[in-house]
């Protein structure tokens, strides 16, 4: 009998971990952690590759890799300010899976599958539940929407995770929205969580339908292995624009000198450090924010050391759907509030 290709993206998605039997089969938990799966199975279940959870110390509590895809207890506490759909994303929805909040621009939903759920995911509303699938009469509505107004010259595909539909699929979507003046972007964890999704076929694809930016989600350089490395290499020479996305996150990177190590790696492996996002307003995820304040200081302690190049915008996606506002605009209000204007004008007050 033949082994198991284990480093197939297919195998790694096929032998994902989505219960606590499984996952107490191959890695020790302490019991906060098998009480947390069990209690949040019908609100946001679990789900980790093999190979992201290969990259987990399991000697290490507090490991980074550990924190962003076992959940603990704490999940369940949620703040006044923490809703379901903290963007607003569904109100905003002309067609169902397009999300259309700036005059040239949208964001089209094309699939729940992710290879991790990860725990502070803004989404959790919808990965993993099979009711948000976006199947292929909604997906043939969303791209007829999205071409049927031409002044929509920028798509972000995203999810769940793009990459997680086959080469087919994909191919079909990019060329139903190829445009001479459109920019695609792509924003996939995959290159974190299963790099082993970045073949050369893939690859192929991409470098069909140019411009392709790909927006990648690094959070800690633990995730930058020999095998994210490869997935970075292959888009790069496909032609693909790559830039990071990361969350700022409490106790997993939440200090200047662990950004500036993973930012280093990504610039060397051709990946630009591009936003440093403010924790979403979900529900569940209180426990990873960090201050505001704080995250202008690590900004403020990468400069000097860090070259223009290395050193990320620090974003907040304002609540309610009010877009996204560099922190650095924001004023900090003598109850504790933060006061930010939007894109249109408008004063919104968030609370820390």
């Amino acid at each position: 009998m033949n082994s198991p290709d284990t480093t197939s993206w297919q195998w790694q998605l096929r032998h994902q971990i989505r219960t606590l039997s499984k996952l107490q089969s191959v890695f020790p938990l302490t019991q906060e952690e098998s009480e947390a799966i069990q209690a949040l199975d019908d609100t946001f279940r679990l789900g980790i590759t093999p190979y992201y959870l290969s990259l987990m110390d399991p000697n290490d509590l507090n490991c980074p890799i550990r924190r962003q895809a076992i959940p603990l207890l704490a999940e369940q506490q949620w703040s006044p300010q923490e809703v379901s759909d903290p963007l607003a994303e569904e109100r905003d929805m002309p067609v169902i899976g397009v999300t259309h909040r700036y005059p040239n621009r949208a964001l089209l939903y094309i699939t729940h599958t992710c290879a991790v759920y990860c725990r502070h995911c803004t989404r959790r509303r919808k990965v993993g539940d099979a009711s948000s699938h976006q199947n292929q009469s909604r997906l043939n509505d969303a791209l007829d929407w999205l071409n049927t107004h031409p002044e929509i010259d920028d798509i972000v595909l995203s999810g769940g995770d793009p990459l997680s539909l086959s080469n087919g699929k994909i191919d079909h979507i990019l060329s139903k929205l190829q445009h001479p003046h459109r920019i695609i972007r792509i924003g996939t964890r995959h290159p974190t969580t299963l790099p082993q999704r970045i073949t050369p076929d893939l690859c192929t694809i991409l470098k069909k339908h140019p411009p392709i930016y790909i927006m990648t989600h690094f959070n800690h350089p633990k995730e930058c292995t020999p095998e994210a490395r490869e997935a970075l290499r292959l888009l790069a020479d496909a032609g693909c624009v790559l830039s990071n996305q990361t969350v700022l996150l409490k106790g997993i990177n939440d200090d200047a000198k662990t950004l500036q190590r993973m930012n280093k790696w990504l610039l060397h492996h051709r990946c630009r450090p591009y936003r440093l996002f403010h924790c979403d307003y979900t529900q569940g995820v209180g426990h990873f924010r960090v201050p505001m304040t704080k995250g202008l200081n690590i900004i403020q302690e990468m400069r000097g050391y860090s070259s223009g190049l290395e050193i990320p915008e620090y974003v907040i996606d304002l609540p309610n759907g009010n877009g996204k506002v560099p922190v650095a605009q924001g004023t900090l209000l003598n109850d504790g509030r933060w006061q930010f204007t939007t894109w249109t004008g408008e004063i919104v007050n968030v609370h820390p």
